[in-house]
């Protein structure tokens, strides 16, 4: 089975198949606070970016709903002070990237965005929204991210570390110290690693 669709298969279709619930953005929520729980207890600050993945419809209801996300997210630039681009990874797949060093707002922004396509009647084509961490003390631990998967209806903790290894350490303490503030995902054959295109970039890079 090949990269691609390796990521359709446990971000789409199969959890898809073995969903839990319905595409529901308020779950996003959660992390409003666990970014709080991120610092105090584990020495991992916001990175100050978040993201959303979803995948295109050749449709053009679709590329209106798409357009209207970026004009909700324009119109809170000025508000929130949190920028916004558009971005496709080499799957195929999209990517509004935000970034902001207020984590709330990033919340918010993500949310706004998903929820958009949700009533618009995409919300099948959600995938993952994405949230970055950064150690806030030198050599200790690295980047961390949380994924929520919209398929699920849960989040799970991915550390990605050179040569495409998993801190596989840090991501049980994550489960472990987040579990209950998030809603985190029991299988973990569902906790699919986002690689980055790029040494040391994001998901979405």
């Amino acid at each position: 089975m090949g990269l691609l669709n390796t990521i359709r298969e446990v971000l789409g279709v199969r959890a898809e198949r073995d969903a839990t619930s319905a595409a529901d953005p308020d779950d996003l929520w959660g992390m409003s606070t666990a970014y709080v729980t991120m610092e105090a207890d584990l020495g991992l600050a916001p990175a100050d970016t978040a993201a959303l993945c979803f995948a295109d419809v050749d449709a053009t209801d679709f590329a209106d709903a798409v357009d209207e996300v970026e004009s909700i997210l324009r119109a809170g630039e000025t508000e929130t002070g949190t920028t916004f681009r558009r971005t496709t990874d080499d799957h195929g797949y999209h990517w509004v990237v935000l970034a902001d060093p207020d984590p709330e707002d990033l919340v918010t922004s993500v949310h706004f965005a998903a929820d958009t396509f949700v009533e618009r009647g995409y919300g099948s084509r959600l995938l993952a929204a994405v949230f970055a961490f950064e150690p806030t003390r030198d050599g200790e631990r690295g980047r961390a991210y949380w994924v929520y998967s919209f398929r699920r209806g849960a989040y799970y903790p991915f550390a990605p570390r050179a040569g495409h290894e998993r801190d596989n350490r840090l991501e049980f303490k994550l489960r472990s110290v987040l579990d209950g503030e998030l809603g985190v995902e029991d299988d973990e054959s569902y906790w699919y690693p986002l690689w980055p295109d790029s040494r040391g970039g994001h998901p979405w890079e």
